[in-house]
């Protein structure tokens, strides 16, 4: 059962042929099987516990990110700090899955507070990538990204602030939608970055990805930064003919990939043309800035976003201390890991007085320019294609000790967020070296129609979901 789509899954339970008590026991065997090699759960939901009654999931297990609140569930955002945290409340999210039936398979591994791009930072360990098990799944949602490309999970909710679900998804070759920002309640999410954060799904496939869009997508009073638009079925735009999609293609980034993500790219840009696609190169200027951009916005926010980790109020507190300041001093030392640290200090002196204008404030200019670029873009394209990643993925520990190499790991799905655009990412081929590449779809804000309708149209030319490696 592991094995199937969460669409074929919820057709055989309406038949009467399975029970999602049968699916998570499925599940749960297949974690038992692969996780002492996966690493991809912090946390396993052994119980079974259904939520609602006659939803669409039908009781379905998915998995969920360890940054995203259950009610009653450890919630650990892979970091020593809150190691023991178990909250009170339901994100909304967790809230919306429960109202279609939906029961959880567990909390996935992640990059520590979401901060990186392979999975490595986590408390927990490394997370592996099934493909190869010498290799990062990518990050920071690599557990989901694991999870659902073994087996270990029919489906997945990752988050995204800088690529965390697209690349984690390209590089275990599964399916990975960030929404437009503002569409998903960031309510109950952990938050790294704020004005970049957003939850969205990693699937097997684009149907299930529209599946769960259509249920975590709601206007939210909980959440300040929730859009009031109207609720759509992202599945009326699956198979579609897109004869005549106009679509821009950010080519100059080719050069700047490996072989096999090129040639992948150069595969997608003719499956694209055979269904009739309308194919242009576009140029966006500011986005060979968008790295640098990043880096100072996503930090600065990240390092107030933390600061109520002192020891205080709950999770890890350090023994030892003389005083206040001492216990402060000592609780955040202890309980967080050299990146988190490293861009809490790289935030906190972008924010300082006598640098706040030179980088801060700069970098919202430079953000608004991104914007205006793809403003730009969008007036005359449907959707916008791009690499994923610039390689496949990379050996553990081949990047750990350059954060620079790492940080542009994202150097394509960083302008999404930084824009506040939706964009998926789906698999577009298998390199000579065994590992999936990953086509990433970019669409302008609230129009995650048009990226429904293009992935889908691709998905039917070209997929490995029967390749994905779950034996």
């Amino acid at each position: 059962m592991y094995k199937k789509t969460l669409h074929q899954l919820i057709d055989l339970i309406n038949k009467k042929e399975i029970t999602g008590r049968e699916i998570h026991k499925s599940v749960l065997d297949r974690i038992d099987l692969k996780d002492k090699d996966i690493n991809a759960y912090t946390t396993v939901f052994r119980e079974y516990e259904e939520y609602g009654k006659d939803g669409i999931l039908k009781g379905i297990p998915i998995a969920i990110k360890d940054n995203m609140h259950i009610k009653g569930k450890r919630t650990t955002c892979s970091s020593k700090i809150l190691e023991n945290f178990v909250p009170e409340f339901n994100a909304t999210v967790i809230e919306e899955l429960e109202k279609e039936s939906a029961s959880f398979m567990g909390k996935t591994n992640m990059d520590e507070f979401a901060m990186g791009s392979s999975t490595e930072t986590s408390y927990f360990g490394v997370t592996k990538n099934p493909w190869d098990t010498t290799k990062i799944p990518g990050g920071s949602s690599g557990g989901s990204a694991a999870a659902v490309a073994c087996g270990e999970a029919i489906a997945a909710l990752g988050s995204d602030t800088g690529g965390s679900i697209r690349q984690p998804a390209a590089l275990c070759g599964v399916v990975g939608m960030k929404p437009t920002y503002g569409r998903v309640s960031r309510y109950g999410l952990v938050a790294f970055a704020s004005s970049l954060d957003q939850i969205g799904p990693i699937t097997k496939d684009v149907e299930d990805a529209a599946i769960l869009m259509n249920i975590i997508s709601k206007k939210d009073e909980k959440d300040s930064t929730s859009v009031n638009i109207k609720r759509e079925d992202f599945t009326q735009y699956l198979n579609q003919n897109i004869k005549g999609m106009k679509i821009g293609v950010y080519d100059k980034v080719l050069k700047d990939c490996s072989e096999g993500v090129a040639k992948s790219m150069e595969n997608s840009m003719d499956i694209l043309k055979n269904l009739g696609c309308k194919l242009e190169n576009v140029d966006l200027p500011s986005v060979q800035y968008c790295v640098s951009d990043y880096y100072i916005i996503a930090p600065a926010e990240a390092s107030s976003n933390l600061s109520r980790y002192d020891g205080v109020k709950y999770g890890f507190r350090a023994d030892g201390y003389d005083d206040l300041m001492d216990m402060y001093i000592k609780t955040r030392t202890e309980g967080f890991g050299d990146e988190v640290k490293r861009r809490i200090m790289l935030g906190t002196y972008v924010l300082s007085s006598g640098y706040y204008d030179a980088y801060y404030l700069k970098a919202q200019k430079l953000r608004s320019l991104l914007k205006k670029d793809f403003n730009s873009a969008f007036a005359k394209y449907d959707c916008i294609i791009s690499p994923t990643t610039p390689t496949e993925a990379f050996g553990i520990g081949e990047k750990a000790g350059n954060p620079l190499q790492m940080y542009l790991s994202d150097i394509f799905t960083i302008p999404a967020n930084l824009t506040s655009i939706p964009a998926i990412s789906i698999p577009n081929g298998i390199s000579n070296n065994g590992l999936p590449t990953g086509l990433q779809i970019m669409a302008n804000a609230f129009r995650e129609d048009n990226i429904f309708k293009c992935a889908s149209a691709f998905e039917k030319e070209f997929n490995i979901i029967d390749k994905l490696p779950m034996n």
